[in-house]
């Protein structure tokens, strides 16, 4: 039987210092090549989960795996080199370089990830293909960053995630800034790119009416219990 994409076990979380938030998940995994939209309100652990499956930072007690590895029981660096090899992340607001050139944009992950460069054969080629993909102008990989519309800074962010293929995609919110009818068009384009990689999707939304574009919606509260920590 495969490794689950994603399987977290017992997690207990507190972020530091007198004041803040503690979590508590007791069990959560995706399969391999499954999308799963993960629902809850502001402040309710959506982003702080993310951070855990995506090893930016690590649990006090229990496992989380990705890809059949324990990130936890990796030290700091190996974390990083890992995410960067099995992990594409579209943030909430894109964090895209402003001065460097879109081409420049997308290949920064292949830096940090040789196993990934590799599976992108050329990469020069492999970024134009997937700007054409997401119906981005042939000209842009010579563009600034910052001088995008946030649609095109959207899709940057998608193609920066993907290349390489990841098994693991993890978008934070990435239609909260769009209309209806933009955000259909950019969740066909998600969908279309991970299906055709081959990589699960974990997306975090409080936008209810995206669920049924996933194979599974899971709600926050039914697999984590939070506690806000006064000061």
């Amino acid at each position: 039987m495969p490794e689950p994409a994603v399987a977290l076990t017992d997690i207990v979380f507190s972020w530091p210092g007198r004041a803040g938030l503690s979590l508590a998940c007791p069990t959560f995994g995706m399969a391999r090549g499954e999308s799963v939209l993960l629902i809850g309100a502001s402040g309710s652990g959506k982003s702080t989960l993310l951070s855990l499956v995506c090893g930016i930072v690590v649990a006090d007690g229990g496992s989380v795996a990705v890809d059949g590895t324990d990130i936890g029981a990796l030290r700091a660096g190996a974390r990083d080199r890992f995410r960067a090899e099995r992990i594409g992340v579209i943030f909430q607001q894109f964090n895209l370089l402003p001065y460097a050139h879109v081409s420049d944009n997308i290949l920064l992950p292949l830096h940090f990830a040789p196993e990934r460069r590799a599976r992108a054969g050329d990469a020069g080629q492999a970024a134009a293909r997937l700007c054409a993909e997401l119906g981005l102008p042939r000209d842009i990989l010579t563009t600034q960053a910052g001088r995008l519309s946030v649609g095109q800074q959207q899709r940057v962010a998608v193609a920066r995630a993907l290349i390489g293929a990841p098994p693991l995609i993890v978008a934070d919110e990435p239609t909260s800034a769009l209309d209806a009818a933009t955000q259909d068009t950019f969740l066909d384009l998600l969908f279309r790119q991970t299906e055709a990689a081959g990589s699960s999707l974990l997306m975090v939304s409080h936008d209810e009416r995206l669920g049924a574009r996933f194979d599974r919606v899971v709600r926050i509260e039914d697999i984590v219990t939070t506690e806000s920590r006064a000061a």
